[in-house]
């Protein structure tokens, strides 16, 4: 049997990656990735040469059963995801469960996540938070989401980290304002990129603000 290694990958600079993990994806047989073309960069960028395998939402399923033949062929494989930590919020957790099911090694190579890095610059408590990744896309769904964390917020006293599109964003904290009132909030773009940007005040001053400067990039919010 191959082992499964699981490795995160930076969030935005290319500088952001553990020794471990550049050792691993130098050795392993190929590397699963969701798109190619951004895994293509980060392998050119250190100069590692290997064969991909493309494996993203949408057909996972269909390519599980080929990855676990090729991890039961004595190959090692490395999944990554476009950036940060693969399974949060993103494709990996179907092959993950299929490679315990067939009693496949699996190594982790921790480094970069979103949540963690913006939770550390947005001056609210790391101590107790949930993290609802991607919210749901539908309004109605979304609200009665929301309605039943920011009910459980008031009771148990968490901090609420969610991943927000620049296209829904808008969208996203006029419901938080609807159901919250105009809470003080942390919104993180781009983290570690370029472009980063941490705005720290009430929702209503953050919904102004992008109902004027349209939205770009990706987005943590923290609440």
């Amino acid at each position: 049997m191959g082992t499964l290694f699981i490795v995160a990958t930076p969030i935005g600079n290319l500088k952001d990656i553990t020794l471990r993990a550049l050792e691993t994806l130098k050795k392993v047989d190929s590397v699963i990735c969701e798109d190619t073309r951004i895994t293509g960069k980060l392998l050119n960028y250190y100069g590692i040469k290997k064969t991909m395998i493309s494996l993203n939402e949408f057909n996972e399923k269909a390519k599980t059963a080929q990855i676990i033949s090729i991890l039961k062929s004595n190959k090692d494989l490395a999944l990554i995801s476009d950036a940060g930590t693969p399974l949060v919020s993103d494709p990996g957790f179907y092959l993950v469960n299929e490679a315990i099911k067939n009693n496949i090694v699996l190594e982790s190579i921790p480094g970069s996540t979103a949540l963690i890095c913006a939770i550390t610059l947005s001056g609210y408590s790391g101590q107790n938070f949930y993290f609802a990744g991607f919210m749901p896309k539908k309004s109605m769904k979304r609200e009665l989401f929301l309605k039943n964390i920011l009910l459980l917020r008031k009771k148990l006293k968490f901090t609420i980290v969610a991943y927000e599109s620049p296209y829904r964003l808008i969208k996203t904290l006029n419901n938080i304002q609807g159901l919250g009132g105009n809470i003080k909030i942390a919104i993180c773009r781009e983290m570690t990129k370029l472009h980063q940007e941490i705005r720290r005040e009430n929702i209503n001053s953050s919904i102004a603000h992008f109902l004027k400067n349209k939205p770009r990039g990706e987005f943590t919010l923290i609440f």
